[in-house]
């Protein structure tokens, strides 16, 4: 029994009785994986951001698409409202 060793967990091969199906039934998966390309190894953020902005942009659905326009740029104006930015720059 060593201080400094980490214990290691026991695995065991136990198969459910009535289980029928493919694959393992503990495999833990998103609902979502097999529609998404955003899921999964990236290695950059740059892949990450272009990965995103594509999968935006092959979405059909365009309302969803709005509303996400819609709050990020309620969420620029009280950004730029609780730092005291001027608006009346845009306007003449």
């Amino acid at each position: 029994m060593g201080i400094l060793k980490v214990r290691k967990n026991k695995k065991f091969s136990y198969t459910p009785r009535y289980y029928k199906g493919e694959g393992s039934p503990y495999e833990i998966k998103h609902k979502f994986d097999e529609h998404r390309v955003t899921v999964g190894n990236n290695n950059g953020i740059k892949s990450k951001f272009v990965n995103a902005i594509n999968d935006y942009k092959t979405n059909e659905n365009n309302e969803a698409n709005k509303r996400v326009i819609i709050i990020i740029a309620v969420l620029v104006l009280v950004f730029l409202f609780i730092i005291g930015f001027d608006l009346s720059i845009f306007f003449s």
